[in-house]
């Protein structure tokens, strides 16, 4: 089993923009310390607690800042952008990097409906994402299937795909095209393991990948003993319900800690809870026992851990202890 870090790049109401980038580079490099496989960074816009939103660009950043920890996008929502310019902006991070990125491709757009027109994307771009996938991948081979159409830089750098999902399409579709596949159980774990098991079943060997490799998303919130870790946790469900519940308003009135309880307890409030419950709360060997079990429950290659907290300090140290890095 690998182990992989999943960075949404969080802006918490006592941190700005520039303090959740520092976070992600103190992030990435204990990840890379620790001897953790990756670090991905996932594309949404219009979320003012997510900073991740130019991932290609972050990336960059982070690269910049560690020296060999693979880095990728987990991932980039392919509906918003053409094939040609992620070829680009991706062949250009190989090129700087070589041997360190990945590109995880999602076919939502990991943003609300208004959002998505002021991006200027056609509405039925998701319908082409298994076609937009193909033709991405044969620019980064440097096969363009577009007559007179090359990504300079990108072709022939070959940046190793995977298809992101929460649902059963993706699970098939990475199946189909002998890629890796990620699935999204650190938000949405319904369908976990019926995806993971079509994928296996369905899979066919390809140029990249000659058998099948499942990723699969889990959330920790680690701390030095299970009593602390239990009441940052109380504050993590706090800010994402506040998160949720304002997402898309105009000029939304600051909740208190208490209403953010109160809403917890609505139906509405319980379904955004329950993104959740693919997690661990404790120590660091409760988290490493937590993702074995995990592991081997969703039968995943690599487990790929969004650690959470109130500030970046937290969020790095839950990582080190995860790791053994550090001790309690």
């Amino acid at each position: 089993m690998q182990l992989s870090v999943l960075d949404l790049a969080p802006v918490s109401a006592a941190e700005t923009v520039a303090e959740s980038f520092a976070g992600s580079v103190a992030l990435a490099k204990a990840a890379e310390r620790a001897g953790f496989a990756r670090v991905w960074y996932a594309e949404h816009h219009n979320m003012s607690t997510i900073a991740s939103s130019a991932t290609a660009v972050l990336i960059a950043h982070i690269a910049a800042h560690t020296s060999t920890i693979r880095l990728g996008s987990g991932g980039v929502m392919l509906p918003n952008h053409s094939p040609l310019v992620i070829a680009e902006q991706f062949g250009t991070l190989a090129t700087l990097h070589p041997g360190r990125i990945d590109l995880g491709l999602g076919r939502a757009p990991g943003t609300d409906q208004r959002t998505f027109n002021a991006l200027r994307r056609d509405p039925r771009a998701s319908d082409r994402f298994p076609e937009d996938v193909l033709e991405l991948q044969a620019y980064l081979a440097g096969a363009s299937i577009v007559p007179g159409v090359s990504a300079i830089p990108g072709a022939g750098t070959k940046v190793p795909l995977t298809i992101l999902g929460s649902s059963l399409f993706g699970a098939r579709l990475a199946a189909h095209l002998g890629l890796p596949f990620g699935f999204a159980s650190h938000f949405a774990p319904d369908l976990l393991q019926q995806a993971v098991a079509i994928y296996r079943e369905g899979f066919q060997p390809s140029e990249q990948l000659d058998k099948p490799f499942v990723i699969a998303g889990f959330n920790a919130i680690v701390a030095p003993t299970s009593d602390a870790a239990e009441e940052m946790a109380v504050q993590v469900r706090r800010n994402r319900v506040k998160a949720f519940l304002q997402r898309g308003l105009e000029n939304p009135r600051p909740l208190s800690d208490e209403q953010a309880d109160a809403l917890a307890e609505t139906p509405q409030g319980q379904q955004i809870v329950q993104m959740m419950r693919l997690s661990v709360t404790g120590t660091g060997a409760e988290a490493q026992r937590a993702f074995a079990e995990f592991a081997a429950v969703a039968d995943a290659d690599e487990v790929m851990v969004a650690f959470h907290g109130t500030t970046a300090a937290e969020r790095v140290r839950g990582l080190e202890l995860a790791a053994g890095a550090s001790k309690p």
